[in-house]
């Protein structure tokens, strides 16, 4: 990022928007063992600062998105693969990086994210997300009950705005 330009926030963080070849994106509620419990929200986390030695750039917040995105949900996608969408200032001034990773099939993402729950839940550990769902635009995340983040309405209308599958064609 440029030092020069950059702008103070509580945190950074990444999200992936993965959508499926029938247009919806894959949302998930994070598990009441998170800081967020029952929020739903993209695949994606809090950036920690890099060591002194390494740069937070694009590369570095496309790997972490990446990661989030397997360890949440169980989908692999190779980090070159996640293209930047957007970037998003939140209600208490948090900034988000948002990714869009290629389009899969619903039902994929969900034999995905149930092999995760079962290879968490074998290891004694607790899923980050509780639950998962398939939206469509802004107006379904109404229709999830309970709370989201911030930035879920905003992004949800970008994709549908946008089309079912479309992704960039450049890297930035």
């Amino acid at each position: 990022m440029d030092p020069v330009h950059a702008v103070s926030a509580p945190s950074v963080f990444v999200s992936v928007a993965q959508p499926t070849d029938d247009g919806r994106l894959l949302v998930g509620r994070m598990a009441s063992s998170t800081a967020a419990p029952g929020r739903w929200q993209l695949p994606g986390g809090t950036i920690e600062p890099p060591e002194a030695s390494n740069a937070l750039d694009v590369e570095c917040l496309r790997r972490h998105a990446a990661l989030e995105l397997v360890e949440e949900a169980g989908r692999e996608v190779a980090s070159e693969d996640l293209e930047l969408w957007t970037v998003t200032r939140g209600d208490k001034g948090n900034v988000g990086v948002h990714f869009r990773a290629p389009a899969c099939s619903a039902d994929a993402l969900a034999e995905q994210y149930t092999r995760l729950v079962a290879v968490e839940s074998a290891q004694g550990r607790t899923p980050e997300l509780d639950r998962i769902a398939f939206i469509g635009s802004d107006t379904d995340v109404a229709g999830l009950g309970g709370h989201c983040a911030d930035f879920l309405p905003v992004l949800a209308a970008r994709h549908a705005a946008s089309g079912t599958t479309d992704q960039p064609s450049t890297r930035r």
